[in-house]
């Protein structure tokens, strides 16, 4: 059973993702609208004026009251990479995609991610949401904003937090063993 604020965290994160799919609506009206809101998402990010016209649109999702800036700094990089629904784990297996197209230097920037404190990390988010968007690698936001709801909530100091980088860390670094050919091996005797 999902706790209410769960709930309307996927309530959420369903509107934002309606966004993405009116754009390829076959009602220009639908799409013209997608666009303006992704623009006034987008623009949040400019500043105190530019954020303010994006509370409307946020606050009408009824956002707890603990996590109003999760919810903006959410909203303003789902408009930064628009997409589908997908489930990719973590931030961190989104950034592992990455590194398989761009190689080493996705390291470093993944390694400086985990690193950032709370006052830093929500402008690392936008670069990498950013380089993220620009090889189209899938980002899960409903698992994002659950994240995010710790790192830079009340709870950014305890053990939550930490599970939470572990984990992208552990999504990041781990690359299972290739699965051997089955047809090179022969198959298991009987044992009667």
């Amino acid at each position: 059973m999902t706790t209410p604020i769960v709930a309307r965290r996927r309530a959420f994160t369903t509107y934002l993702y309606s966004l993405h799919s009116g754009l390829s609506s076959s009602t220009s009206h639908r799409v013209s609208e997608s666009r303006q809101v992704l623009a006034r998402l987008r623009r949040s990010f400019g500043g105190p004026r530019q954020q303010a016209e994006a509370y409307e649109l946020v606050f009408a999702r009824n956002p707890p009251e603990s996590e109003q800036e999760v919810w903006l700094l959410v909203a303003g990089l789902f408009a930064l990479h628009p997409q589908p629904r997908r489930n990719t784990r973590s931030l961190g297996a989104s950034m592992r995609k990455l590194s398989t197209m761009r190689g080493a230097s996705v390291d470093r920037r993944f390694t400086q991610l985990l690193a950032r404190d709370r006052e830093a990390l929500a402008h690392q988010l936008r670069q990498t949401i950013r380089l993220l968007d620009s090889e189209d690698v899938p980002v899960d936001y409903d698992q994002l904003l659950d994240d995010l709801a710790v790192l830079l909530g009340d709870r950014f100091r305890d053990d939550s937090a930490q599970r939470i980088r572990l984990r992208w860390a552990r999504d990041y670094h781990y690359r299972p063993e290739p699965r051997e050919s089955t047809e090179d091996t022969p198959a298991p005797a009987d044992a009667h």
